[in-house]
């Protein structure tokens, strides 16, 4: 008798339940995971919900500070763990928040003319002099402080040498952005001494 249905995932987890439990660990609310992924709030309950279930977890915090790597990830591979002294890279970018991203996408590219990088829904990115630009919607635009990221080789070795230093993560490193290449993009979120957000940043490229 043939099997009907999807193959099964050689994977913990569903590639959309990747995507989403990768959203949730960015920080990202079910409403604002449903618009970027352009599915209903009721589909990305659904997914939350089994991701809890498989991994045996309670809440969504769990899933925040859970360092699972999916197996398509060029990070699964124990090949790519660096054995460094961990240090902080260069800043590698920083965030601004807009109230109006294609405004400030169009703004920023033609009269800045700031060289752009891509967009991924509410997301902008521009390069600039190596530096990158990191610009987010958000309705609430204050004149706080933007967020520096450090870039680091090794993502996960980074945060397990900060952690030991007393550094406090808000989350567990995470993907959030795979570029056409397969390039990632992977961030992980730290306070400093007044509780303001900092972050690690890295890219993972296939070999």
């Amino acid at each position: 008798m043939t099997q009907r249905g999807r193959p099964p995932h050689d994977d913990q987890l569903t590639p959309a339940e990747w995507r989403v439990a990768e959203l949730v660990r960015h920080g990202l609310t079910n409403p604002k995971i449903a618009a970027l992924m352009g599915v209903s709030v009721d589909a990305v309950k659904f997914h939350v919900a089994n991701v809890l279930v498989k991994l045996g977890f309670k809440s969504r915090n769990d899933i925040r500070h859970w360092q699972g790597v999916a197996k398509t990830s060029p990070l699964h591979s124990p090949d790519r763990r660096h054995d460094m002294n961990m240090a902080l890279g260069p800043i590698g970018q920083i965030a601004r928040s807009v109230k109006d991203i294609k405004a400030a996408e169009a703004w920023y590219r033609d009269v800045l003319k700031l060289p752009h990088l891509f967009t991924f829904g509410n997301l902008a990115f521009f390069d600039c002099g190596g530096v990158r630009l990191f610009l987010s919607q958000n309705e609430s635009v204050s004149d706080g402080e933007s967020i520096l990221y450090f870039r680091v080789p090794d993502i996960h070795a980074a945060h397990a040498e900060l952690k030991s230093r007393g550094v406090e993560f808000t989350d567990a490193p995470h993907m959030i952005h795979k570029h056409a290449d397969g390039t990632e993009e992977w961030m992980n979120f730290f306070k400093d001494l007044e509780g303001r957000p900092l972050a690690i940043m890295a890219q993972v490229k296939v070999e």
